[in-house]
């Protein structure tokens, strides 16, 4: 836990560090800061969803001695 609390701050700090450069701005700076990575879990969040589909429907591909069931069976 301590390594990724850490990571987190260092990440919070980049975050920071690379807006300030850019816009000389700390309120914008401030702002990325912490807009960027809620925005960034949301994402994954939905992410996560689309993969775990994309897992399932590649499962449900297979028939039951675990080989690749033939293409035009998937075709619409």
């Amino acid at each position: 836990m301590a390594k990724t609390l850490s990571f987190g701050v260092m990440h919070l700090g980049i975050a920071f560090s690379v807006t300030y450069a850019l816009t000389g701005n700390l309120a914008i700076s401030g702002a990325v800061t912490f807009i960027e990575p809620a925005v960034n879990t949301v994402a994954h969040y939905f992410f996560d969803r689309y993969w775990e589909r994309r897992q399932r429907s590649k499962a449900q591909g297979r028939d039951e001695s675990g080989s690749a069931a033939p293409a035009f069976a998937h075709a619409h």
